[in-house]
């Protein structure tokens, strides 16, 4: 079985009219596109074997910009024959390799690589962009028995798949009419779609976040309205939103542990390997699991249910209930809640009591910005506030996270992670500090 990668260079520039096209170099955006390039790819085990690239400048750039540092010079090489834009020369020239790696990786060309993709496939693929790749299976011994209709298609990923960063580059962002509440869940619900297949993927922590920030803004939009309105359709569709919004806190507590883990050094407390790669693995099975909920008939049946409602006329009547006074109405509920549990809270109140306030205050910011212009001083400090109940709720997880590893680990390693377990407990015990010094909200 022989494994082909199939890599097409980043975006290259057209700036110099008088450039000959084998010079022509990356531009800026091909730049950018390198790093999660090379992070899909090594993902995907495309350097397991033999790298090739052409020998045209752009294909040489995206080459270095893709390798990993640690791959030996024997296998890599840079080929003049393949600048070409003709798959059947690719198709000869991977015919004569008598390369003993059972997985091959091409920096290439189009037309060339797409039409030598679809030929080993037997079947078209409908587009290669600049920093994509195809990943082909075929059922080989050797390169030269390759021939056409061969191949299973692994994947196809464009820099839309791998990266939020080009994901979100030409995406809109904001609803046409923000200040109607059906237009704006609307949005949410059409950016919660858009951004599930990067999340498939797994490749970048982003999109699983702004997905969360999205969904967990329609719960709490819902709500307001449903405090406004009670309405048992729309309640309904609340407790489904509540349900998908806590499937992702898992998976996001566990990037942030290691996003930070591997920023930290001896100072804050280092994590031996054998942590970050415990972590890693159950950030795997969390992802796979929030994979097979994405794919499951009753997610799928709750947002287009979801969606129906917010469609509907019957929505619209109801949501016109949620008007500028309605809204300080319930901020102002929602402020007089938050200064009362503030004010009981103690400092030896549970962390739970804490966690608490920082969902009411994220409900109350995301109601004022339905209406940004009447509190945009507020909005900000209300940011603050948040991103610092936040912090706290991130030691809190991460601390149980540490706990759960150290229950199962031998001696050696309840000791090593001792320093970064005090840290955590530290950063957390002074964050509580603050909060407890921020009083309620005027």
């Amino acid at each position: 079985m022989k494994q082909l990668f199939l890599i097409r260079h980043a975006k290259s520039s057209w700036d110099d009219p008088q450039c000959q096209d084998r010079d022509r170099p990356l531009n800026p955006r091909g730049e950018r596109q390198l790093p999660p390039l090379a992070h899909a790819l090594a993902h995907c085990g495309a350097f397991s074997g033999t790298v090739y690239a052409s020998d045209a400048l752009r294909a040489r750039r995206t080459l270095e910009g893709i390798l990993p540092g640690d791959l030996p010079a024997q296998r890599v090489q840079v080929c003049p024959e393949l600048y070409t834009f003709d798959y059947r020369r690719l198709l000869h020239w991977l015919q004569r390799r008598d390369d003993p790696q059972d997985t091959l990786a091409l920096v290439g060309h189009n037309p060339a690589l797409l039409e030598l993709a679809a030929t080993l496939l037997g079947q078209p693929l409908a587009k290669l962009p600049t920093a994509s790749f195809v990943e082909i299976r075929l059922p080989v011994s050797a390169w030269r028995e390759l021939g056409p209709g061969q191949g299973r298609l692994e994947r196809l990923l464009t820099p839309r798949d791998f990266s939020y960063a080009q994901f979100a580059r030409k995406q809109r962002k904001h609803p046409d009419n923000p200040g109607s509440l059906p237009a704006t869940l609307t949005h949410l619900l059409a950016w919660m779609r858009r951004l599930e297949p990067g999340i498939r993927t797994g490749l970048d922590d982003e999109f699983l976040h702004q997905y969360r920030v999205a969904i967990r803004r329609s719960r709490a939009l819902a709500e307001a309205l449903l405090d406004v309105t009670p309405n048992p359709t729309l309640a309904r569709s609340v407790r489904h939103l509540r349900q998908h919004t806590r499937a992702t806190g898992r998976l996001r507590d566990l990037h942030v542990f290691l996003a930070e883990l591997a920023t930290w050094d001896d100072t804050r407390g280092t994590a031996p390997p054998a942590l970050s790669a415990w972590l890693r693995a159950e950030a795997d099975r969390a992802h796979r699991r929030f994979v097979h909920r994405l794919d499951g008939r009753r997610y799928h049946d709750h947002l287009d249910e979801w969606q129906r409602l917010i469609e509907s006329g019957r929505f619209r009547r109801l949501s016109e209930q949620l008007d500028a006074r309605a809204i300080r109405q319930a901020v102002a509920r929602r402020i007089r809640t938050f200064n009362r549990h503030t004010v009981e809270l103690l400092h030896t109140a549970p962390d739970e009591d804490i966690h608490r306030l920082r969902k009411q205050l994220k409900r109350i910011r995301y109601l004022m910005e339905l209406n940004p212009e009447h509190w945009r001083d507020r909005l900000k400090a209300l940011r603050q506030r948040q991103e610092l109940y936040g912090r706290f709720q991130d030691r809190h997880v991460q601390i149980e996270w540490l706990d759960s590893f150290r229950a199962q680990a031998p001696a050696e390693l309840v000791a090593a992670t001792a320093p970064l377990r005090g840290r955590l407990s530290r950063d957390k015990t002074a964050i509580r500090r603050q909060i407890l010094a921020q009083g309620g909200l005027l």
